[in-house]
């Protein structure tokens, strides 16, 4: 029903004046008009349309068929959602042979047809290359003036949050918001730039040290920032701000002028028009289509800001704060292990869903907690595979000794944004399983140990991981680190670790977080990943060389490996040092914490699970 009433909207549009022609094909893309990667109910059009529930994926329409690109995380998730599943096709996105939406359009539509898309939603970036790719190809990119899956969804699109703009003091941020505008106009001097225009919605709220919950999730609010050399023009519900929030503003150093959100377009175009050819606006590439537009033949810059650029390298008191918020996480995470081995020993039953609405319990009676940074991964058996699983309840299933069960679970506290995965086994693994959970733990040893040259850039060091996994035939099909925020995004711009590279990915420095997050799937049957986090730090090497900095990488992660089902005949004896060292570590931070009779359980779980290991262990 959705499907046909989109493609009467296609048939209705008028193209070059005809209104008769209308479109042949309808690009239906996963991102807001600030390209966020978690959305707000109202922004979840590709969802809407086609049931898939990812946090990445493209849809196309055609007269005659639906298409989903999507990447291996969630190949298995999209099967199981796409609804009507005859309706649609999934195309693998990152599997050889599978075309690009733009290069399935060009082949496969009739000739001269018309692709719409929304250009609010789409980056500049993409835009551009569906525009080459469609033209070579004879066809045309039709930006609409409406959103055709909004009219399909009417009265039933939900209500966007008017929510309350709460301060982030100083305490937490280290860093004052006029100390951050400065630091930008240097950067837009430096780089010929008169006007920053700032989209991403994480890079609003760390400029302004402001936070929201517009997102689930994600403590953003919708709101963009122009800076020019003079002034700093803030496009925002101004009466969403709280007292303290405005106040903390002036404190700061920062007194905008403020606009609404809805002004943002009319202005930039104004803006525009008042520019002369000894101008430039600094506009990422990564912005919407429509802003990009508006500034027309203005000259521009279109790098990553210098806003991304400082978010991504925490400061010291950023970086105090987020080793303390993955302490406390690793407390609850603790407790929950603990509680969860003694429930299913004792037979009584713990689902996906519960177990996970018992973590969060635990994780609400840390210092400083706010929320979840994503929603819990409480995966069993075969769901494990689902790479980001989501138990429903006519998912939900029991957690029990007779597979993995995978845990991939996060925390938004004051000071940091945490995200750890520990795969478990209750009962005894297959020497498949344990061979396969080893491998997946010699990557991210190799990972965590690796020594590089500042600024390399994460997809040079994806191989890492891999590689034991690959010495037998295996992999998995999801990147291997992304960065962390500081009480922000959980996956944070814009730095990776990935088999692809990343275009403006500027090399990783000390300060970066980022996680190391190796894994291996079979679908219909299990998942195993292991997820730390990382602090990039300076590193003293053997030889020192003049300009000739290197890094590695600190554990900030403080969680036990599951020791006993290792196979020990894969480790080598660095491998097994390191895991004894992680693990007395964890011992030392976390024991002191775990006082108590309330605590009796998960000590003693700690305990156990920190002992040392040698090659003598029997597995």
């Amino acid at each position: 029903m959705k499907l046909a009433k989109l493609r009467e909207l296609m048939e209705s549009v008028a193209v070059g004046g005809l209104k008769a022609k209308g479109i042949q094909a309808v690009i239906v893309n996963t991102e807001d008009a600030h390209q966020s990667e978690y959305l707000r109910e109202a922004d979840e059009r590709r969802k809407f349309i086609s049931g898939f529930k990812g946090s990445l994926g493209t849809a196309v329409i055609t007269a005659n068929q639906a298409l989903l690109w999507t990447d291996g995380r969630y190949f298995a998730q999209a099967l199981s959602e796409l609804d009507p599943p005859e309706a649609w096709i999934l195309m693998k996105e990152g599997v050889i042979g599978t075309p690009t939406q733009a290069e399935w359009l060009a082949k496969n539509l009739p000739p001269k047809s018309t692709v719409g898309a929304d250009p609010s939603l789409l980056s500049y970036n993409v835009w551009l290359t569906l525009h080459t790719t469609l033209t070579t190809a004879g066809h045309s990119l039709l930006a609409l003036q409406e959103n055709l899956v909004d009219q399909v969804w009417g009265d039933e699109r939900p209500s966007i949050p008017k929510n309350k703009i709460v301060p982030q003091t100083l305490r937490y941020t280290g860093k004052k918001a006029g100390e951050k505008v400065e630091l930008c106009r240097e950067a837009m001097v430096k780089n010929g730039a008169t006007v920053l225009v700032i989209t991403a919605l994480d890079e609003v709220a760390y400029l302004l040290n402001l936070r929201g919950s517009d997102i689930a999730y994600n403590p953003v609010f919708f709101a963009y920032v122009i800076i020019t050399l003079q002034d700093l023009h803030f496009f925002v519900d101004k009466s969403r701000l709280t007292p303290e929030a405005e106040r903390q503003l002036r404190d700061e150093g920062v007194n905008p002028k403020f606009h609404s959100y809805e002004e943002m377009r009319p202005f930039v175009k104004q803006l525009a028009s008042t520019l002369t050819e000894n101008d430039k606006v600094w506009i990422n590439n990564e912005a919407n289509c429509a802003l990009h537009a508006e500034f027309g033949d203005v000259r521009k810059h279109t790098a990553i800001t210098p806003v991304c650029l400082m978010k991504s390298v925490k400061n010291e008191v950023e970086i105090a704060g987020l080793k303390h918020a993955h302490i406390k996480d690793a407390v609850a995470l603790v407790k929950y292990f603990a509680w969860l081995e003694d429930q299913i020993k004792n037979k009584v039953l713990v689902t996906e869903i519960s177990g996970a609405t018992q973590l969060e319990k635990f994780r609400q009676k840390e210092e400083g907690y706010v929320g979840l940074s994503f929603n819990t991964i409480s995966s069993m058996g075969a769901h494990g595979a689902i790479i980001h699983y989501a138990p429903s309840p006519e998912s939900d299933i029991p957690i029990t000794d007779e597979s993995f069960y995978l845990c991939d679970s996060g925390a938004q506290f004051y000071d940091g944004t945490t995200d750890v995965t520990r795969t478990l086994h209750f009962g005894i693994p297959t020497d498949y399983e344990r061979e396969c959970f080893t491998r997946v733990f010699k990557g991210q040893y190799a990972l965590s140990t690796a020594i590089f040259p500042v600024l390399l850039k994460g997809n040079y060091l994806d191989t890492l991981a891999r590689k034991s996994l690959w010495d037998v035939g295996l992999n998995y099909l999801h990147g291997t680190g992304h960065g962390i925020g500081a009480y922000l995004n959980v996956h944070e711009m814009p730095i990776h670790i990935s088999w692809r590279p990343y275009p403006n990915d500027p090399g990783l420095q000390a300060g970066n977080f980022i996680s190391n997050e190796p894994g291996y799937y079979e679908d219909g049957k299990f998942g195993i990943r292991l997820e730390n986090i990382e602090l990039v730090v300076k590193v003293n090497t053997r030889y020192q060389r003049e300009n000739q900095e290197f890094l590695t990488f600190e554990t900030v992660t403080l969680v036990p490996i599951q020791t006993n089902i290792l196979d020990m005949s894969l480790l080598t004896q660095d491998e097994i040092e390191y895991l004894n060292r992680y693990h007395e570590k964890c011992w030392n931070i976390l024991s002191p914490l775990l006082q108590g009779e309330d605590n009796t359980q998960a000590l003693a779980w700690l305990r156990r699970e920190t002992q040392p290991i040698s090659k003598d262990c029997i597995s």
